[in-house]
């Protein structure tokens, strides 16, 4: 069998170092996303005046917007509110949220460096790199979906408490369905051409 090509024969020097600042790129938005967590986990950690951002549906709200800032009604589809305390499943909801969050990021960020890495050293098709694109689009969709699900359960909880049960928000879509959708296909058109380019290299390699 054939030995991959080298890395220069594969990608310019201009993709190379496209391929180089995503790497950079990456790292420091897993950075950022664990320090984002770890700095909201910390916030909420004492459950005392909790920061809670909160989507709405046909609320209408006062905002001071008018002539001379008098009140004119707006309608609310996010806000973030402050509770007092949230109730402890709410508090739950909040850590495992953003537990999520880091780990969907990270998980996702170093499936796709592994593939960059391969892909730097000359392997842009295989089994393996396949297998890194069909987990980073699983991984990214659990997050889209999970994430939400419990951002979701945490507002529930603040304004329950805030309102003593007597405020309906209205029915609100916990998932971005279309991007949930499009990340999905898009996911699944990179396995399929990353297979297909598998296949086929495989099947030239066997010819030479």
């Amino acid at each position: 069998m054939a030995s991959p090509r080298p890395t220069s024969r594969v990608l310019s020097r201009g993709d190379t170092v496209s391929f180089w600042f995503f790497v950079v790129a990456g790292i420091g938005i897993a950075i950022w996303a664990v320090v984002r967590s770890i700095v909201n986990i910390a916030a909420a950690a004492s459950n005392q005046n909790v920061r809670v951002a909160a989507p709405f549906l046909d609320t209408v709200a006062q905002a001071p917007i008018g002539p001379n800032g008098t009140p004119v009604p707006v309608e609310l589809t996010g806000a973030v509110i402050t509770a007092p305390a949230l109730p402890p499943a709410s508090l739950a909801a909040l850590f495992i949220a953003e537990g999520l969050f880091a780990a969907v990021v990270v998980t996702v960020v170093t499936l796709l460096l592994l593939l960059t890495s391969s892909i730097l050293r000359g392997r842009i098709f295989s089994r393996r790199n396949t297998g890194l694109v069909s987990a980073a689009g699983i991984v990214t969709l659990v997050g889209v979906a999970g994430v939400p699900f419990f951002q979701n359960m945490v507002a529930n909880g603040a304004i329950a408490w805030l309102s003593e049960r007597t405020f309906d928000r209205g029915a609100i879509q916990l998932i971005d369905v279309p991007s949930l959708f499009g990340i999905a296909f898009v996911a699944g058109l990179a396995g399929t051409v990353f297979a297909v380019g598998d296949r086929l290299q495989r099947d030239t390699e066997g010819l030479v």
